[in-house]
């Protein structure tokens, strides 16, 4: 029978053993006793499913990957060590030397990096254009363009793009379409069912809700997904069992952390907004937001991460987080407690000041992941800051 959403993040992917234990088993070992060698054979060849070796089958990371799958809508779901690692895996399966990618110039600093420093001396070619412009998209596609990646939302400016259209785009050109998910999870989003062909986590942060692990995933279509466990096979970026079985544990939490998340986000967007001092805010909950009715209509809410700009250059931006004294100064986000950060100076800092300016990262803008404290408490946190400006 079908289940909804929260029944399929509490239990999806749960295959118990003989000992018949009620929370999801925890497999910490590196290889598989085989009953004879006609079988290790079998399985190493790939003519008999089965456990090889833990690297790219474990039972544990293999429930988290069918629980993820199932809660994106998608056919297969393969974990790997991180967000980074997901995007890595994703460009290395589905591209080759002489390729064309399209990027959106909103997406993390550390991505941009890894196709200008490393992926482009593989003959990758990469062009950045604006995310919300499709016309622009349009513009820029190639006879050689193999994929598109998008943040929707982007990080830290909480862009968006209409994911359908740029999905029937990218089919027109030949392309594939693939969409970060992080900011929002499968909690508020489902590229695929808007026309996405993969959807890539950092299931460090929403999914695991509490900062404690790394991890990410890809998820897509079986015929592309075995390719990225090919690649995992043979490269090894992937999900430790301790951090699957985290992220599980996530998963089951997920749907009822994301409300609480954004509706503190939606109360603090709307303050933040109406304080002296506060040049803007980047939040697609509120109805200035350019893409507030796009957002309406393909999430279910409109997140839990917001940007502002506060009057003034960096040194004012250092003297609003400093004078916090609950919120916690660090770049990760989609953890219980409240995190705030430059990314003009962090994520985005080891981009040329062109790139930061291309990306709307000024050195006056600051970002808030908002967490699971009372609000009024986060107010008043934020509140001292406010007095510096």
């Amino acid at each position: 029978m079908p289940f909804s959403f929260d029944t399929l993040a509490v239990r999806a992917g749960h295959q118990r053993t003989a000992e018949g234990e009620h929370s999801e088993a925890l497999f910490l070992t590196s290889s598989y006793v085989f009953k004879n060698a006609a079988e290790a054979a079998a399985r190493f060849a790939g003519q008999e499913a089965g456990n090889v070796y833990s690297r790219y089958t474990n039972p544990t990371v293999r429930c988290f990957e069918q629980r993820l799958a199932a809660l994106e809508g998608a056919e297969q779901a393969v974990a790997t060590a991180s967000g980074m690692s997901a995007i890595l895996a994703t460009v290395m399966t589905l591209c080759s030397a002489g390729d064309h990618v399209l990027v959106s110039r909103s997406v993390f600093g550390s991505t941009i990096n890894l196709f200008e420093k490393y992926l482009k001396r593989f003959g990758v070619e990469v062009d950045y254009p604006p995310l919300a412009d499709l016309n622009a998209w349009q513009a820029a596609c190639k006879p050689n363009t193999r994929l598109l990646l998008v943040e929707s939302p982007s990080n830290p400016l909480i862009e968006l793009v209409d994911i359908a259209a740029l999905a029937e785009l990218a089919h027109h050109h030949g392309a594939l379409l693939a969409v970060d998910n992080c900011f929002c999870t499968p909690a508020l989003q489902q590229p695929i069912k808007l026309g996405a062909d993969i959807v890539i986590h950092s299931a460090t942060k929403y999914i695991d809700g509490q900062g404690r692990c790394l991890g990410g995933a890809v998820a897509g279509r079986q015929q592309q997904m075995q390719e990225v466990v090919g690649f995992l096979r043979t490269a090894g970026p992937t999900l430790s069992p301790f951090n699957a079985w985290v992220m599980l544990k996530g998963l089951e939490t997920l749907s009822i952390r994301m409300q609480a998340h954004c509706a503190r986000a939606f109360e603090l967007a709307h303050w933040l907004s109406q304080q002296n001092g506060i040049e803007r805010v980047y939040y697609a909950g509120l109805a200035n937001h350019p893409q507030h009715q796009l957002a309406r209509r393909q999430q279910s809410a409109f997140g839990a991460v917001l940007s502002f700009k506060v009057a003034g250059g960096r040194d004012d931006a250092w003297r609003f987080i400093d004078a916090t004294r609950m919120i916690s100064i660090t770049t990760n986000l989609g953890d219980a407690k409240t995190t705030i950060a430059h990314p003009a100076s962090t994520s985005h800092g080891r981009l040329s000041a062109e790139e930061r300016a291309r990306a709307g990262v000024t050195d006056n803008l600051i970002r808030l992941a908002v967490g699971l404290e009372d609000v009024k408490d986060l107010k008043a946190d934020l509140a001292l800051g406010l007095k510096t400006l």
